[in-house]
């Protein structure tokens, strides 16, 4: 087979009503903005990871000033506000500024309203369904290479809530997700985890429970702790939804 002949562009003749996507800019240009000393793509992909979180609305700025200042905040709201990615984007900025040591993700292993029956492998290959919301999220707070890192060396932990009881987290950022799938007395138990110099953050929202009616304990659990002094419950509402405007119009209506 005939070798294909290499187009030089830069020799090229452009016609006058042609004009290129980014001009003169097309040799600079990069689609993940990466420098050209970056040593690899994958470092290049790395770098293109690294950057602060900024709340895109009243709502998830008086969640992110309500975390910053309380040892226990409640994120109760619909879906897409941010409630989860904001959580984590705290725990990373706390970490790399040396406000604590580890990071404790936790979530309950629910099932969305389907069985998915048995699942092979090991216990971290199990759990990996339930888990990955909030794999995501640090991977793109952190990128992927430099969380399995952390997760390797245990400064990063993500387990599930069954896993919780009995300890004490000192020194540590918890984030404890889809907490509208938990008990009464699962949240009651996550709570009282929270040890010295640690901050934890429950995210959920009550209209989304995967439990059987009346089996949910966040509301009621929120409804209990908004009087209580050095505690934050933030409601959020459709106006602070991040996602699709779709969204935000379907629950209004569903």
């Amino acid at each position: 087979m005939a070798k294909r002949a290499r187009i030089d562009v830069s020799t090229r003749t452009i016609d006058p009503k042609v004009r290129g996507l980014f001009g003169e800019m097309v040799a600079q240009w990069d689609p993940l903005g990466a420098t050209p000393e970056a040593e690899s793509p994958e470092e290049r992909r790395e770098q293109s990871y690294v950057r602060k979180v900024r709340p895109q609305g009243p709502g998830q700025k008086r969640l992110v000033e309500a975390i910053g200042a309380h040892s226990l905040t409640l994120a109760m709201g619909p879906a897409g506000t941010g409630k989860t990615y904001l959580a984590v984007a705290a725990a990373v900025e706390a970490l790399e500024d040396g406000g604590v040591a580890r990071i404790v993700l936790s979530r309950p292993a629910v099932e969305a309203g389907e069985n998915l029956g048995y699942l092979p492998g090991d216990l971290h290959d199990k759990l990996a369904p339930y888990l990955r919301p909030l794999y995501d999220a640090l991977n793109d707070r952190l990128g992927a290479r430099r969380v399995r890192q952390l997760v390797a060396d245990g400064t990063i932990e993500i387990a599930p809530i069954a896993y919780m009881r009995g300890r004490t987290l000192n020194n540590c950022f918890v984030v404890i997700d889809e907490a509208q799938n938990c008990t009464y007395g699962q949240i009651k138990m996550l709570l009282t985890r929270l040890g010295w110099h640690s901050t934890m953050v429950l995210t959920g929202d009550p209209d989304q429970s995967d439990l059987l009616d009346g089996i949910s304990g966040m509301a009621d659990v929120a409804r209990r702790l908004a009087t209580v002094p050095g505690i934050a419950v933030v409601r959020l509402d459709e106006h602070d939804i991040v996602r699709h405007p779709l969204v935000a119009e379907m629950l209004t209506v569903l």
